[in-house]
C-alpha cells in the first residue's frame, strides 16, 4: 500500500514541473529580478533560486480561467488542419476536439485536486466542451451536440502523471523547462502582476542561431511556485506563438462535486476503445496524447534523445538543443501540389516556399515555430529552425 509520503510525491508530479530540478546551474543566469515601474517590487531573486522555487512547490490543488492564444502564422486556411474536429464536429472524443487548442483564442475553465481529479472546460459562446478526470474514469462532454464520450482509467493506482491536462501553463512550462541544457539560457526578466498575483518572469532563450524560437517567458507565482503565464515568442515578431495564462485563479480546494459528471439525458454516450480514444502507452489519455496532439508544436521544440536510424518512426536527428532536426529518407518523389484538391493546393502553395541547392530542389512548408523541408527527391527535414538551417542541413548531405 502506497503510504501519503508517497502519494504526495506522485500528486505532486500533477501540478510541479519537477523535472526543472535537473536543469544545469551553468546554464542558469544569476543576474536577480529587479521591478521594473509599475511591476510588482518583489524580493531579488535568482533564476537558479526561481527555478528550485518551482520544484519545491507543493500546489496539488487550485481552480480558474486561463486563456490560450495560437498563432502560427498559417493561411487564412488553416482550418483544414483540424478539419474533423471543432465545436461542429458532432465529436465528444478528446483525440479528436483538443487540437483546437493549437489555432486561434480559447478560454478555459480549470480545476484539480491532485493526482485523481481535473477538469478542463473549453467555453465557446454559449457552448462548452467538458474534459472530466475522476477517480478511475474519463468523460468528455461536447454540449453543443449533447455527445459523451467515457473511458476508465487506472486511477490512483496508476500512473496519475499521465492524468495531466494539456494546453495549461503548467503544462506548457515543463515541456520547454524538461528540455533546458547547456544551449539554453534562463534568466530572470522582472516582475508581473498575473490574475491578480504577484509573479517572477523567468526568460528562456536559446544561445544557439537558426532557431525559430526568439524567447519562452514563464511568469512564475511568487507565493507558491506555480506557473500562471507561458508565452512564446518567434524570431519573426508579431504576436506569440503561444500565449497561455491564467485571469483568474484560486489556490483553494474545489468542492468534490466540481468533478462529478452524470450524463445529462438523451444524450448520446460512446464508450470509447484505445484505439479510439487516442490512449498511449500507459493506458490513459496523458502525456502521451498531448505529445501526439500537440509535441510538434509545444514539446518538439527541443527535441529529446532518439537519434540515429533507431529512432522512432525511422526518424534520424541531427544537430543538438533548440537547432536540432529530424531527418527522414521516404524513399519516394515528392507528391506534386498540382496534383491535390484546389483547396489543399491553396493551402500548399500559401504555405510553401520553392528552394533549391546543392542537395537539388524541393519545398519548405513554414509556420511560425516549426518548418519543414521536403525535397523533390524525397528527403524531409523537420526542426524549430528557420528554412535556411533546413536547407544548410540538406546541403550537407546528413
Amino acid at each position: 500500500m502506497a503510504t501519503n509520503e508517497n502519494r504526495q510525491r506522485k500528486a505532486s508530479r500533477y501540478v510541479v514541473p519537477v523535472a526543472v530540478a535537473g536543469v544545469a546551474a551553468a546554464t542558469i543566469g544569476l543576474v536577480p529580478a529587479l521591478a521594473a515601474s509599475g511591476d510588482p517590487d518583489l524580493p531579488e531573486i535568482t533564476a537558479q533560486q526561481l527555478i528550485e522555487k518551482i520544484a519545491a512547490s507543493d500546489t496539488q490543488a487550485l481552480s480558474g480561467t486561463f486563456k490560450i492564444s495560437t498563432d502560427l502564422g498559417l493561411p487564412s486556411v488553416a482550418g483544414l488542419l483540424s478539419s474533423g474536429s471543432g465545436s461542429g464536429s458532432g465529436s465528444a472524443d478528446p483525440a479528436d476536439r483538443l487540437t483546437q487548442l493549437v489555432s486561434g483564442s480559447h478560454t478555459l475553465r480549470l480545476a484539480a485536486d491532485g493526482p485523481d481529479r481535473q477538469k478542463l472546460t473549453v467555453l465557446d459562446g454559449s457552448d462548452e466542451y467538458s474534459l472530466i478526470h475522476n477517480g478511475n474514469d474519463v468523460w468528455a462532454y461536447d454540449s453543443k451536440s449533447n455527445e459523451v464520450f467515457h473511458e476508465k482509467s487506472e486511477g490512483a493506482g496508476g500512473k496519475p502523471e499521465d492524468a495531466k491536462l494539456p494546453g495549461t501553463p503548467k503544462e506548457l512550462a515543463d515541456e520547454v523547462l524538461k528540455a533546458a541544457g547547456d544551449t539554453t539560457s534562463i534568466t530572470v526578466g522582472g516582475t508581473a502582476k498575473v490574475a491578480g498575483r504577484d509573479a517572477y518572469q523567468l526568460v528562456i532563450k536559446p544561445k544557439q542561431s537558426g532557431s525559430t524560437v526568439e524567447s519562452v517567458k514563464i511568469a512564475v507565482d511568487a507565493a507558491n511556485g506555480t506557473p500562471l503565464k507561458f508565452t512564446l515568442n518567434s524570431v519573426s515578431g508579431g504576436k506569440p506563438v503561444v500565449d497561455a495564462g491564467f485571469t483568474k485563479v484560486d489556490f483553494g480546494k474545489p468542492e468534490a462535486s466540481a468533478f462529478d459528471f452524470k450524463a445529462p439525458k438523451g444524450a448520446k454516450v460512446t464508450e470509447g476503445a484505445a484505439e479510439k480514444a487516442g490512449k498511449d502507452a500507459e493506458g490513459e489519455f496523458g502525456k502521451g496524447d498531448f505529445d501526439k496532439e500537440f509535441g510538434g508544436l509545444f514539446g518538439g521544440l527541443v527535441p529529446e534523445g532518439a537519434g540515429g536510424p533507431d529512432g522512432k518512426g525511422g526518424f534520424n536527428v541531427i544537430g543538438e538543443g533548440w537547432t536540432t532536426i529530424a531527418t527522414l529518407d521516404s524513399g519516394a518523389p515528392a507528391p506534386k501540389t498540382d496534383e491535390a484538391p484546389k483547396e489543399v493546393r491553396g493551402f500548399l502553395d500559401a504555405l510553401g516556399d520553392k528552394v533549391s541547392g546543392k542537395f537539388g530542389s524541393g519545398t519548405v512548408f513554414k509556420t511560425k515555430i516549426v518548418n519543414a523541408l521536403m525535397t523533390d527527391d524525397g528527403k524531409v527535414y523537420v526542426g524549430a529552425v528557420t528554412p535556411q538551417t533546413l536547407v544548410d542541413a540538406a546541403n550537407s548531405g546528413k
